[in-house]
């Protein structure tokens, strides 16, 4: 018994010697993910990252940063602010200008992840002494069989690995994702219960950069977009946009179509032509015509040793998981065989592998 509690008594003075920083947004996720980890006896630092966002536009950071210093307070941890503006500018903004300039769809999300709050504020916090660095994603680290993993949270409709598959493998032997192990409900239960500030804060939407403004309109003036025509099947002009680059295949809004039809069925993007400024309509039974049971992956990368031949892939955040066989295993590209026929997915997008609940890492969708 003396030696069992000796061994507590360790594990509690390991763990207060270790330093852990915490990507504290001013939101409720990351402020149980403090709250959690003083709880358990950590080294808490709270840092706030601040990033890039036009001054015309209305995303009000000070206030987010005032929320965070707030609950740094109540559970009396450190707060601090670091300025990573310029690079989330350049890898996370220019990104996806760049991306919906080419016709891609991008996901501004993992680029976040991958260069600034696993990347620039990753290295700094490491740098400055963090044994740990902690986020409030939805996700699990887990070590099976001693290796390190990343695994998909508890809560379905909150999981978050999508947008973790491009950080550094690396990264992982040091993250703490407590919330991963608790639905939203569950964390909401924790603010509430322990009086945080943000307990009852609703949960952002979209990046902060677009505050109030639609993000077409943002995009239509960085990337001077002008109207173009919208086509039928047959090739025929029926309606106008906004700008082709910023459509998906599959949309069914955001374009006018003139039809004296008060029953017109609902019309979908079937294809898009970025040179000519066109996309072409259909019904929704037309998507079919882009259908595929192969899919090319590009900038491939891995949270594990190497891919198995069979797993499963979500093309978009929150999308049915398709199981896949693996056709080659090249490390710049490969192409997966689906066992199910889809519509092809848009390029650009997040192609995010998956086994047993494991995150195996990603690619991007030629």
């Amino acid at each position: 018994m003396l030696q069992i509690l000796n061994n507590i008594r360790k594990t509690e003075q390991d763990i207060s010697t270790k330093k852990v920083f915490v990507g504290i947004s001013g939101g409720v996720d990351s402020s149980v993910t403090a709250t959690i980890l003083k709880k358990e006896g950590y080294d808490v630092r709270g840092v706030f990252i601040k990033i890039w966002h036009p001054d015309l536009i209305g995303c009000d950071w000070k206030e987010e940063m005032r929320d965070a210093m707030r609950v740094c307070a109540h559970i009396g941890i450190p707060f601090e602010m670091v300025d990573l503006a310029d690079v989330y500018r350049e890898k996370v903004i220019q990104y996806m200008i760049d991306s919906y300039r080419r016709g891609e769809i991008p996901n501004p999300d993992v680029m976040c992840n991958t260069y600034v709050k696993f990347g620039v504020f990753y290295d700094w916090a490491v740098k400055n002494g963090a044994d740990f660095v902690a986020t409030g994603h939805y996700a699990q680290i887990k070590r099976p069989s001693g290796k390190t993993e990343l695994h998909i949270g508890i809560d379905d409709k909150k999981d978050q690995t999508y947008f973790l598959w491009n950080i550094k493998r690396d990264c992982l032997e040091k993250m703490i994702l407590p919330i991963g192990q608790y639905t939203k409900p569950e964390v909401r239960e924790i603010a509430e219960k322990n009086n945080l500030p943000t307990a009852k804060k609703p949960d952002s939407q979209g990046l902060c950069f677009v505050g109030d403004v639609d993000l077409k309109s943002f995009l239509k003036n960085k990337l001077n977009l002008d109207k173009g025509n919208v086509l039928d099947l047959k090739g025929n002009i029926i309606g106008h946009h906004d700008g082709a680059a910023v459509y998906t295949v599959g949309e069914r809004h955001g374009f006018h179509v003139e039809t004296k039809d008060t029953n017109q069925e609902p019309l979908y993007i079937i294809s898009k032509d970025i040179e000519k400024n066109t996309i072409t309509v259909g019904k929704k039974d037309d998507l079919k015509i882009k259908n595929t049971t192969q899919v090319r992956i590009k900038y491939i990368n891995l949270l594990v040793d190497e891919l198995p031949e069979e797993f499963e892939v979500a093309f978009r955040y929150q999308g049915k998981k398709e199981k896949v066989k693996l056709e080659n295993k090249d490390s710049e590209e490969i192409i997966l065989n689906l066992e199910n026929e889809i519509v092809q997915p848009a390029s650009g997008q997040s192609a995010v592998f998956y086994k047993d609940g494991c995150c195996l890492g990603g690619g991007v969708i030629q």
